[in-house]
């Protein structure tokens, strides 16, 4: 008799189970960028492709700053509202401390481009993440 350990079996949309999502999506991520555009308060009508890539919001942090040093400040903004929005709005992407606006407006400080008095207010307006955007202490 042999004693093993039992895995419980992973969704089809796990992240540990789909490894080709190691790297950021960059058409994916344009996706996002443009349906961003505009006065956009709302993420739960966006496409299906991007409702369900909640394994985005789950990246380490380096990944999302090394990704950003090819956006520049509109587009990151893009991203951080997007991922402000979709932990309030969408199933599983709550990120917490470690949600990817952290190390997003990182880069935009890192820049000497941070944030305004106006995003951080809508950031806390549009979120009850007590680590945005600065992370924790």
């Amino acid at each position: 008799m042999s004693v093993g350990a039992w895995e419980p079996e992973k969704a089809p949309g796990d992240r540990d189970n789909d490894h080709s999502r190691d790297e950021i999506d960059r058409a994916l991520l344009e996706k996002i960028i443009a349906s961003m555009q505009g006065d956009v308060n709302t993420v739960a009508t966006f496409p299906q492709e991007i409702i369900e890539a909640k394994w985005l919001a789950g990246l380490p942090a380096q990944q999302w700053l090394d990704e950003a040093t090819a956006l520049d400040p509109d587009r990151l903004w893009a991203l951080i509202r997007f991922f402000t929005l979709a932990e309030m709005q969408l199933p599983d992407w709550q990120g917490g401390a470690e949600s990817p606006v952290i190390p997003l407006a990182k880069s935009l400080r890192r820049r000497k481009t941070p944030l305004s008095r106006d995003q951080l207010m809508w950031i806390r307006q549009h979120s009850d993440n007590r680590y945005l955007p600065y992370g924790p202490l």
